[in-house]
């Protein structure tokens, strides 16, 4: 705890978390200003028409938006960033003499990642929320099911699409962890992860690997849209669950047999 605790005072600390935390905040306030300035909705998104009716609608919209490079990117400035920096600054074989293990050191590091990454879209929705409750008030949403959906009720499916967004984006975080620890170079470690999902995005539009696209991570993406229907449809956030533990695992052991075998002093 105390290690993990001095990992995430790190965080507090450095320039990229608040501006990946800016970067979640100022994408709400921009999309509310655009939508009061001129008129029409994005129609061809899910929840789009709803924009104008509800402030509920905005952090779903924001969900579909960002998958593309904003939470990816603001997952990567950490997750690229959080071995590789204490390499870079040779701080790294200071902690390890504290009598500190390895095995410690870098499972709080990745605790911190998860911490931020849970904690970007927390802050994410909240502004989202708010933002759009000013510009269209809070009313009650409708569903993709066609169904009415009361604000408290909504506000509990908005978070929890939030939490079942995480779950693809710690599979990213996983693969930024991996190069940070391998690369010991936070930007190639931040542009490596970024590009992971640019190529995954490519081959989701090639038709010729379709039988892969149902294990690819970006394509869980969509997955949180299994709670707003209704009934909810487990099928889609189990199927995510799984298949990105399929990539995470294995990122996160071959980051920790490399973090727990690397000559710190090379």
């Amino acid at each position: 705890m105390t290690t993990y605790l001095w990992e995430l005072r790190k965080l507090r600390h450095q320039k990229r978390t608040m501006l990946g935390l800016f970067g979640v905040i100022a994408p709400s306030v921009i999309f509310g200003i655009d939508l009061a300035a001129r008129s029409g909705t994005p129609n061809d998104i899910a929840f789009g028409p709803a924009l104008r009716q509800t402030g509920l609608a905005f952090p779903l919209v924001l969900l579909f938006f960002g998958a593309f490079w904003l939470f990816p990117l603001v997952t990567s400035l950490v997750a690229g960033d959080i071995v590789a920096s204490e390499y870079q600054r040779g701080t790294l074989k200071t902690i390890l003499t504290r009598s500190v293990g390895r095995s410690r050191v870098f499972w709080s590091k990745v605790l911190a990642t998860l911490t931020y990454t849970v904690l970007a879209m927390i802050v994410m929705t909240i502004a989202a929320v708010i933002v759009g409750s000013i510009v269209s008030g809070l009313s009650p949403i409708t569903d993709l099911s066609g169904k009415p959906v009361g604000v408290g009720r909504g506000l509990l499916l908005v978070f929890g699409a939030t939490t079942v967004y995480l779950i693809p984006l710690l599979a990213i975080a996983a693969f930024g962890i991996y190069l940070s620890t391998a690369t010991r170079t936070s930007a190639a470690a931040v542009v490596g992860a970024l590009m992971l999902t640019f190529l995954l995005r490519l081959i989701e539009i090639l038709p010729g690997l379709h039988g892969v696209h149902p294990y690819l991570i970006t394509t869980q993406f969509d997955a949180w849209m299994g709670l707003l229907r209704n009934p909810i449809d487990w099928a889609p956030i189990g199927h995510a669950a799984w298949v990105c533990a399929l990539w995470i695992l294995p990122f996160l052991a071959a980051s920790w047999w490399t973090f727990k075998h690397r000559d710190v002093t090379a």
